[in-house]
């Protein structure tokens, strides 16, 4: 199969105080975009014809709408890759449903828009009625399965492999930003340099090594890679998960432990004890309906979230990451007594000789 390439959209840069630690920054980078382990993952395939993109034809300057919708057979290769990373024993877990407000992540299938997805929790960003994926190849292909299982590898917060700065390839990037801008992918030199050429920081890289059998790594044609001198005939990785991609979401999403997680009770600090990218997971049984507060204290980075139990199954409510800055993690939520809410915590840094804790009230 001719390689198709992954094409994730320009984001901007991230932006933090200035004058943060290098260890903080780092801790920020790397973690911003993982979701808290616990997390159940709804996913929703677009189907309604009027759903899609407008585009104007270029030969009569009229314009179309092209359909998000997939086929039967197109789902179903998705549905299976899905699976695939859940068999893993992942803590985060996915679960498909019917509509599309109850969904962080949204899927379609729109030919000619090439494929990508928000990584991570960027999903998050998106409005309800666009998507958060695009599938736009022939998954049914020999060999185009590897397309999804890279997508989903994006929606658990991956990064491209080819663009770790551990990779240490060299590419002629004349011949690259030519190769791509043929078919199939026919990519702009800017899209070119965002999904091939552009190096990662260090800190955003899926692991402490290179990892050429990652499902996250690209094919490479012969001519493209100067060094290592062993690809400059081409390269080919096989289009599955490798050890080292279930070795990266097993260590950010670890199985769940069966054990009940510890209550928070309202006015009442718990202690985190907390190392860089660890998390705590506590039970929330209101004794009143109201509005509470839920926030991080010590100086710490963080990301707290609240789900609400709904049929056996966290669903989330809200979210607050302080992102670096001088105050903690706060958010205000209504919870209604007679129901169970989790409140997740998951650390970035702690830089201060204090305790952190979580309090709600």
């Amino acid at each position: 199969m001719t390689a198709r390439y992954c094409s994730l959209p320009r984001q901007p840069a991230p932006s933090y105080a200035p004058g943060l630690a290098a260890e903080r920054l780092a801790a920020l980078l790397g973690g911003r975009r993982m979701w808290v382990n616990g997390t159940v993952l709804h996913y929703y395939f677009f189907d309604d014809a009027a759903d899609g993109s407008v585009i104007t034809v270029p030969s009569t300057g009229q314009t179309r709408r092209v359909p998000w919708a997939g086929a039967p057979e197109q789902r179903e290769v998705v549905r299976g890759c899905f699976r695939e990373w859940q068999d893993l024993g992942l803590g985060v877990t996915f679960a498909e449903v019917g509509d599309r407000s109850e969904a962080e992540l949204r899927i379609g299938f729109q030919a000619g828009d090439g494929s990508w997805s928000a990584i991570g929790r960027d999903a998050l960003r998106a409005g309800l009625n666009e998507r958060t994926m695009n599938l736009g190849w022939d998954l049914t292909a020999p060999g185009a399965r590897a397309i999804a299982l890279h997508e989903i590898g994006h929606a658990l917060g991956m990064r491209h492999e080819h663009q770790s700065p551990l990779a240490g390839l060299h590419f002629d990037d004349e011949a690259v930003y030519a190769d791509l801008a043929g078919p199939p992918n026919h990519f702009s030199r800017d899209t070119t340099y965002v999904n091939v050429l552009r190096k990662l920081d260090a800190s955003e890289a899926n692991g402490s090594v290179w990892d050429p059998l990652s499902i996250m790594e690209a094919p490479f044609a012969p001519g493209l890679i100067l060094e290592p001198e062993q690809y400059r005939r081409g390269m080919e990785p096989p289009g599955t998960l490798s050890p080292a991609d279930k070795e990266f979401v097993l260590r950010w999403y670890p199985p769940a432990d069966p054990a009940a997680p510890p209550a928070l009770v309202p006015f009442r600090s718990a202690p985190l004890r907390l190392g860089p990218g660890e998390q705590a997971d506590f039970t929330v049984e209101p004794p009143e309906t109201r509005t509470y507060t839920v926030r991080t204290f010590g100086e710490c980075d963080a990301v707290v979230v609240v789900f609400e139990e709904r049929e056996g199954e966290p669903r989330f409510l809200c979210g607050r990451d302080d992102e670096g800055s001088a105050d903690n993690a706060t958010l205000t939520v209504r919870l209604v007594k007679g129901r169970r809410y989790f409140v997740r915590v998951r650390l970035y840094s702690a830089w201060g000789s204090g305790e952190t804790a979580v309090m709600c009230w």
